[in-house]
């Protein structure tokens, strides 16, 4: 089913003329609950992986052999899923609780050490035949993202590895079929379940704290003074006209935790832009005049704005890249 979003409040274009030259195109993923081939895009489905190329893995320096069971994860997702969707209102049985409550985190696999190879998560993969937008690296024509299960990378030791792959579709041959998956997470939230994706093209505008001054001044001329002091100030530009939720491949970063920083190329000192947004949530109560068509119906229902159940970092992982190469290195943010 293709999923719709509603047309925008207001024309805030014809309000602030300015914000023409800053408009630019997201393509909203809209990952659903689904059953994805290797051949779809989709996040957390199996990869188009050749069978005679190895498995990406992780072997940077950090602890890996305590957190929570892969095969923990995926049982209890499914435990609940069919619980919920039994009656909304029950949740598990007596029965279910009990399993679920086996589902522990601990030191489940002491026979790691620090820098034995532990495979990454297939994460997401894109075609440029499915997703408007996704650039064309001169490498192939699908996309492929994979991350470690742990987040204790980087100085901070509290960073994600990731890792992007471009492939060319026809030249895969024989496909591999048991992918591999790591024996322990660190968190539950870094196992994507799989979903099908229904992409869609809107118009995105800046940050309100990315805008140019002038800009600024001109939207909150409109939005008027503030009747209630505690809420956000220009709340409706924020949240129903300038960056949509949940994932999707080029538009703008929502700088709600940080503010915005200046993203600079390490090779080329051009400016990092998005080329995907990783979202824990699809929609929250402050954005549901986002929410498609389609879904307005399950806006309150348990679980329908998280279907893919991953949140990375603090809940939103912007992928950025140079737009003059992107083969150059790409930069991490997390909001």
């Amino acid at each position: 089913m293709p999923r719709t979003t509603p047309p925008r409040p207001v024309d805030v274009e014809a309000i602030v003329p300015e914000l023409v030259a800053l408009r630019r195109t997201a393509t909203r993923l809209h990952p659903r609950r689904g059953t994805p081939t290797a051949r779809d895009s989709s996040v957390g489905g199996p990869m188009l992986w050749p069978a005679d190329e190895p498995w990406p893995v992780c072997t940077l320096p950090h602890k890996r052999g305590s957190g929570h069971r892969y095969a923990d994860v995926v049982r209890e997702r499914e435990f609940l899923e069919r619980a919920w969707q039994r009656d909304p209102r029950s949740g598990p049985n007596a029965e279910e609780t009990g399993e679920l409550s086996r589902f522990k985190r601990g030191r489940l696999a002491p026979h790691l050490a620090d820098t034995d190879p532990i495979p990454l998560i297939g994460v997401a993969q894109l075609y440029r035949r499915d997703v408007p937008g996704l650039p064309d690296a001169g490498a192939g024509d699908l996309l492929q993202v994979f991350w470690c299960p742990f987040e204790r990378h980087g100085e901070s030791r509290h960073e994600m590895h990731v890792e992007l792959r471009w492939r060319r579709s026809e030249d895969t041959g024989t496909l591999l079929t048991e992918q591999p998956v790591p024996e322990v997470v660190g968190r539950p939230e870094l196992v994507p379940s799989p979903c099908v994706l229904h992409p869609e093209e809107v118009i995105e505008h800046p940050w309100f704290e990315e805008l140019p001054q002038d800009v600024q001044e001109g939207i909150e001329a409109w939005e008027g003074p503030e009747e209630d002091e505690s809420e956000d100030q220009n709340e409706q530009y924020i949240y129903d006209l300038s960056t949509a939720p949940g994932w999707k491949v080029d538009g703008y970063i929502a700088w709600n935790l940080t503010g915005p920083t200046r993203l600079a190329c390490p090779v080329c000192d051009a400016e990092l832009t998005p080329l995907l947004t990783i979202d824990q949530r699809e929609w929250d109560p402050a954005t549901t005049g986002w929410v498609p068509y389609e879904d307005r119906q399950d806006i309150r229902v348990m679980g329908a704005n998280v279907p893919t159940g991953v949140s990375p970092g603090r809940g939103r992982l912007n992928i950025t890249v140079c737009p003059r190469d992107p083969h150059h290195p790409f930069r991490l943010v997390t909001q």
